[in-house]
């Protein structure tokens, strides 16, 4: 698999979580920002996916977050 059908698979994750409205809000708003740092085309890709990485690992200790998406994470 090449990096831009990955990348297409997570934004699809991605707006799922964001559709999903058992999610709290600061999930789904730092999801959105995850999708817009993937998507963009101003930073090397490996520098967009190290921020997503990290945006997405401290939102995956939040305590609100539901299994279900814990586990999409």
């Amino acid at each position: 698999m090449d990096a831009e059908n990955i990348l297409s698979q997570v934004c699809e994750i991605l707006e799922e979580i964001l559709d999903d409205r058992s999610v709290p809000r600061n999930i789904r708003k730092t999801a959105e920002d995850v999708k817009s740092i993937l998507v963009g085309k101003d930073r090397a890709m490996r520098v967009r996916v190290n921020e997503a990485i990290n945006r997405l690992d401290d939102i995956s200790n939040d305590p609100n977050l539901p299994e279900h998406t814990r586990t999409d994470i």
